[in-house]
């Protein structure tokens, strides 16, 4: 899993260098898409069906602006300086997967995109400090909650992290809102992908006709973040980080 994921790590990071002002967003996904080609490797979300039966069609989501999470991928969604665009990423070799996520601002942004920006990794590595040995998974939800909260932003919660390993999408699901001290207990050797996904705005989202595009109910900006982590012994190990 350390070696699917570095290549995540790595093809996220091909990603950010790529975004500026006047590349669309299929762009990126050619980008992606040659980067797992070259590898040999899968793409993981490509033909993932979602729940109206309808399989993803890329191999990169981008999610740009009030778009949360799920964003398909366009030749007419060209970026513009100041958008947001939240890229998610999974790869699939050997038997396990890899997923990561980080928002990109595209040029310079104004402050609030970029405190919300901040926020979703604060957020995220709230979470990853409690994922121990003995804790409760409901430590690692309710870290990420009061951080995204602390900071004036607000938690998405149709959509949360996961376990994962030899299925993209394993239990436990990881809530970015909840209780400490409530949950599973974690143990060393459990995987998750821990991925806070917040709004600039109110509580909700709503999902486009092509059944999978999710954005903010009141059209505010959002921003996701996300790393595969082990948890062991000695700590949580993330798996998705280039060092």
């Amino acid at each position: 899993m350390r070696r699917v994921n570095r290549i995540v790590a790595e093809i996220l990071e091909r990603i950010r260098q790529a975004v500026k002002a006047g590349v669309c967003t299929k762009d990126l996904d050619d980008i992606a898409a040659e980067e797992v080609r070259r590898r040999g490797v899968v793409a993981a979300f490509k033909g993932v069906k979602s729940p109206q039966g309808t399989p993803y069609p890329a191999s990169l989501c981008t999610s740009v602006n009030d778009e949360v999470v799920h964003g398909i991928p366009r030749v007419d969604r060209v970026l513009r300086e100041g958008d947001l665009v939240s890229v998610d990423f999974g790869v699939f070799d050997r038997g396990v997967y890899g997923d990561a996520a980080l928002t990109i601002p595209v040029g310079i942004v104004p402050p609030r995109a970029l405190a919300l920006i901040r926020a979703a990794e604060a957020a995220l590595d709230a979470g990853i400090a409690e994922a121990l040995p003995g804790r409760r998974l409901g430590d690692v939800c309710a870290a990420i909650q009061e951080t995204v909260e602390g900071a004036g932003f607000t938690v998405v919660r149709e959509f949360v992290g996961h376990g994962i390993g030899r299925s993209l999408h394993e239990d436990p699901q990881v809530p970015n809102y909840g209780e400490r001290g409530t949950g599973v207990r974690l143990k060393a050797g459990m995987v998750l992908a821990i991925e806070p996904m917040i709004n600039d705005g109110v509580v909700g989202v709503v999902v486009d006709p092509d059944g999978w595009t999710a954005r903010t109910k009141d059209g505010s900006l959002a921003s996701h973040a996300e790393h595969t982590v082990a948890i062991t012994e000695r700590g949580p190990d993330i798996l998705s980080r280039l060092e």
